[in-house]
């Protein structure tokens, strides 16, 4: 028998086109945490509510209960962070900037408690653009779209090795820059892969193990 694994879907953005296969998890994964401290570095605070609710009603409307993660709260406290994930059993982790997620993961301990998680098939991971690039292993190929600030880390998570590299030729604003993530990507014999906007993929037991 294969081993199981924490289910990955990774959308180019939003929930992308296989939202029939997210209600098949929300009956079984119904309680979802949704982590937006990838846009901590924001300033227009009306905006980031206006973008987050719409990822929040979009996840309800498929059948989740979801619960609002600000992972400042934990910063410097990742047992009680871990107390608190214990009453849920999914995490929707949306876009804005990989390098500001990364370190509030980094803070907070939610990186070592997502590792924690990798072999255990009752939690679900969705993430879009930011909230896929994270799982990445390496950061580096990242820098021309998102701005690393001081003190970067530039690992990401690893249970993913090309860095996946969303928006790709997309009616999006960072897809130009996309274009040129995939050139330094090139030019730096970096692996990576394009996802376009709508474009999803989910890795299980079947297609993945953190690592490979």
């Amino acid at each position: 028998m294969l081993p199981c694994y924490m289910v990955l879907y990774l959308s180019s953005y939003k929930l992308g086109n296989r939202t029939d296969e997210l209600k098949h998890y929300a009956q079984t994964h119904k309680k979802i945490l949704l982590i937006a401290n990838s846009r901590d570095h924001f300033t227009d605070l009306e905006r980031i509510e206006k973008g987050v609710s719409v990822d929040e009603k979009q996840l309800s409307e498929l059948g989740f209960e979801v619960t609002r993660l600000d992972l400042r709260k934990f910063f410097g406290k990742q047992k009680d962070l871990e107390k608190f994930i214990a009453k849920y059993n999914g995490f929707y982790v949306i876009g804005g900037n990989t390098f500001v997620l990364r370190k509030a993961f980094a803070l907070s301990g939610m990186d070592n408690i997502l590792l924690s998680f990798w072999s255990y098939p009752n939690y679900l991971y969705i993430g879009y653009s930011a909230g896929i690039c994270v799982l990445c292993e390496d950061l580096h190929g990242l820098i021309l779209v998102d701005e690393p600030g001081g003190d970067p880390i530039w690992n990401g998570l690893g249970y993913i090795h090309p860095i996946y590299l969303p928006h790709y030729r997309s009616d999006h604003p960072e897809s130009k820059m996309v274009n040129d993530c995939v050139k330094y990507c090139k030019a730096h014999d970096l692996p990576y892969e394009t996802l376009k906007d709508g474009d999803v993929k989910i890795l299980n037991s079947h297609t993945w193990k953190r690592g490979s």
